[in-house]
């Protein structure tokens, strides 16, 4: 029996009808960085509390209909005329756990280094109110961690922390006269400060100094410079002034992070589709896997659905379908979609059927989504093509009629209204009878939002990913052609020559039929794209910013 945590045992009865309070901590902005106690929490949180870049990091794992009240922003202004401030953070926590709900209080990195959340904690124990605390990755070690610079060697470096906004002349005199590592919180237009700041109090301006903004994220970036030229390297390259000179940023301080040992342990921010922009026109259902794959190369994909699926007009051929299958007229039914499984396993529920009513049929699948999805309904597949994942790929592995084997010579075959006629043609080759039902009708999607838009026309994508002919056709239909500095992805010849017809020059062919393949092909692209760059010591961009105007990267 494995070791369970004491702290996700039911809450003691000595709380019932009483609020509790747990104050999480969210990390430095990587949603993955969240800890299991973390998950468990906002999925029993009748209250989620966090400001709004926090709340996005989390908000994922909160149920369903979880009350998020809007945190009020207190500026100086407010302050200075003395406006009360009735729905902040630690009245909205209180009032929460007062009546009895449970709360989750989110924080940036650690709660335990978050002051607020600490004078939230003494106002729950000074009422009574019952809280836990969930440590979560400190900004401070989480960020310097993904931007590859080690806070500690073998020899054991003493390492300080320092928060700028707080740090006063003996806190900057102490981290001065030591030479051990200086971890500095501040701001982008405040790094030269700090900076300053280290050197009067006796540091050597030629300390190597990393500077890290939007750590963790794939929007995050890292400059290498030293004490005495970081204002002159962000002066050079456009940094600042900027409007985004308040944003934070983590600063790692010392020998011992030298910018030669982050060339060799970068390995974040070294992803070959770091921050790549990708479009992928597929509903969420369908892209889940394949935008999974693609954050693994260190790309923001984002789905445009191309195509929507509605009901056959006339549902009575589905309907002699299904019933046939339940009286014995089969002896084969192939699924060639994920829209397939779906169609018949919403028919078998309306039926009262499940996946009992299989018994006896031998089941084919293409593709390994579509293998995956009669799985989860119940159905193990008796064929999935063992080469290509495609009609053709399907026939040649699909046995001929054998009147002595085969009780039955009839193949149920539901499909979209599309569909090409290549699977129906070679199983009468081979000897079948088939019923081939429309399941489904695909018809073009909503256009994507105007942002979305104009984002595709004017380059504001890196690459997309091309999976049929139809996506090609119904992604330009309904939302133009793509720019010609983003990097077209098509995957197989057919597709390919769908996008040039289309005025798309490829880049990227998949070599087997294969979304992942695709992505893996693109993924490949973007690193022999990265190494070019490099070996010629020039800067590592992202093809959208290639485009006329196109701001360097972004650090929000």
């Amino acid at each position: 029996m494995s070791p369970t945590s004491p702290t996700t045992s039911p809450v003691s009865p000595v709380f019932a009808g009483h609020g509790h309070v747990t104050f999480l901590g969210a990390g430095p902005g990587d949603p993955g960085l969240l800890t299991l106690r973390a998950v468990e929490a906002l999925a029993g949180a009748d209250v989620l509390i966090a400001e709004p870049e926090v709340l996005e990091v989390v908000r994922g794992h909160a149920r369903a209909g979880v009350s998020t009240p809007e945190l009020t922003v207190v500026d100086e202004a407010s302050t200075t005329a003395g406006v009360p401030v009735l729905r902040d953070a630690a009245n909205l926590v209180m009032e929460a756990a007062r009546g009895g709900r449970r709360v989750v209080r989110a924080v940036t990195g650690d709660p335990g280094l978050d002051g607020n959340a600490g004078a939230e904690m003494l106002a729950c124990a000074a009422e009574g109110i019952p809280f836990e605390v969930v440590p979560g990755v400190a900004n401070v070690v989480g960020v310097p961690a993904y931007a590859g610079v080690p806070l500690r060697d073998e020899q054991g470096t003493d390492v300080r922390f320092v928060d700028a906004r707080t740090a006063d002349d003996r806190c900057w005199a102490e981290v001065g006269a030591s030479d051990g590592t200086v971890v500095v919180s501040t701001s982008l237009d405040s790094v030269a400060a700090a900076a300053g700041e280290l050197v009067a109090a006796g540091r050597k301006p030629d300390t190597p100094l990393t500077v890290t903004i939007a750590g963790t994220t794939t929007r995050q970036r890292t400059w290498n410079a030293t004490l005495g030229t970081i204002a002159q390297v962000f002066k050079q390259g456009k940094v600042l002034p900027s409007p985004e000179g308040h944003r934070p940023v983590i600063a790692v301080v010392g020998e011992r992070s030298a910018p030669a040992q982050r060339d060799q342990l970068s390995w974040f921010e070294s992803k070959p589709l770091f921050g790549w922009r990708v479009l992928v026109p597929r509903t969420k259902e369908q892209a889940a896997s394949l935008s999974d794959q693609l954050r693994s190369y260190g790309a923001v994909p984002h789905e445009v659905p191309t195509i929507a699926v509605e009901p056959p007009r006339t549902p009575q051929q589905m309907e002699r379908a299904v019933k046939g299958l339940v009286t014995g007229r089969y002896e084969w039914i192939a699924f060639t979609s994920v829209n397939a499984v779906k169609a018949v396993r919403e028919k078998f529920e309306e039926y009262g059927l499940d996946a009992r009513a299989f018994a006896g049929i031998k089941v084919a699948a293409v593709g390994e989504q579509t293998a995956a999805a009669l799985v989860d309904f119940g159905v193990k597949p008796d064929l999935v093509p063992s080469g290509e994942q495609s009609a053709a790929g399907l026939l040649e592995d699909w046995p001929p009629y054998d009147p002595v084997f085969d009780p039955i010579d009839r193949v149920f075959l539901p499909r979209a209204d599309i569909a090409t006629e290549t699977l129906v043609a070679g199983l009468i080759e081979l000897g079948w009878e088939v019923d081939d039902v429309t399941a489904y009708r695909t018809v073009r999607a909503s256009p994507p939002p105007a942002d979305t838009r104009e984002a595709i026309k004017g380059g504001g994508f890196d690459a997309v990913l091309f999976t049929s002919s139809s996506t090609v056709r119904n992604l330009v239909g309904i939302a133009g052609k793509p720019h010609n500095v983003t990097v077209i992805a098509c995957i197989g010849p057919a597709t390919a020559k769908t996008a040039e017809e289309h005025g798309l020059r490829v880049d990227v062919l998949s070599p087997e039929p294969s979304v992942h393949k695709l992505a893996e092909a693109l993924a490949e692209f973007g690193l022999r794209r990265r190494e070019a760059a490099l070996e010629a010591g020039d800067p590592v961009t992202r093809p959208s910013e290639r485009r006329p105007g196109a701001r360097r990267r972004r650090t929000t």
